[in-house]
């Protein structure tokens, strides 16, 4: 790329405001309206969220996984506890998530405690998988180094046979953690990069709120 056309992209924001005279003193109210907003923007998959974790040598990782449930308890997401992110929460149960909604100029990010939720619960959102997506999780020992595509096409075709009938159990790696939060800083971008950032902190059982400079 030629010199100067990366630094000369820029995008100027106009279209929203976060003030605190129309938002919630404590942070779940806001999340709630914010992700049913998004849900109903043309957003492919508003549920999307980088979650970072850190390895056992202080090394901070990313990747996109999705929400799939949320209360005033936590955010719920799944996966393979065996893999790179599993074994690095077992090592260290802290974690953050970053939601970005392009669209509307917004971005949440949230951290806090990571644990898994009861078999029983992980059970009933795995039977409620695609018979494809249930096979998957038995077929992708994730993170493991394989030699090639071939390794899981294999894999696939063995799964489909031992589990012909579609009745696929979850398997005792695969499963859900919930992310409960201790803090949200929730951004709205404005013009001239003056954007609007509302932090919510977790003190003493109770929720606090503080503007922050951009």
């Amino acid at each position: 790329m030629k010199d100067g056309e990366i630094a000369a992209m820029r995008q100027d924001y106009r279209i929203g405001e976060l003030l605190e005279s129309r938002s919630s003193s404590e942070p779940w109210e806001l999340f709630s309206s914010w992700f049913e907003i998004a849900r109903n923007t043309k957003i492919l998959e508003p549920n999307a969220m980088i979650l970072s974790t850190v390895t056992q040598d202080g090394q901070p990782t990313s990747r996109v996984v999705l929400l799939k449930d949320f209360d005033q308890s936590g955010l719920v997401f799944f996966t393979n506890y065996l893999s790179q992110k599993g074994e690095q929460l077992a090592y260290n149960p802290r974690a953050s998530i970053l939601f970005w909604w392009e669209p509307l100029q917004r971005q949440i990010r949230i951290e806090g405690e990571v644990v898994k939720i009861d078999e029983e619960e992980s059970d009933t959102y795995f039977q409620s998988r695609p018979y494809g997506s249930r096979l998957g999780a038995w077929v992708s020992e994730q993170s493991q180094k394989i030699v090639d595509r071939t390794v899981l096409e294999k894999r696939q075709i063995d799964f489909e046979k031992k589990f012909a009938e579609g009745n696929v159990p979850r398997p005792d790696h695969w499963g859900g953690y919930r992310l409960t939060p201790n803090k949200f800083e929730f951004w709205q971008g404005r013009s001239n990069r003056l954007h609007d950032r509302l932090l919510y902190q977790m003190q003493q059982k109770a929720w606090t709120r503080t503007r922050l400079a951009p």
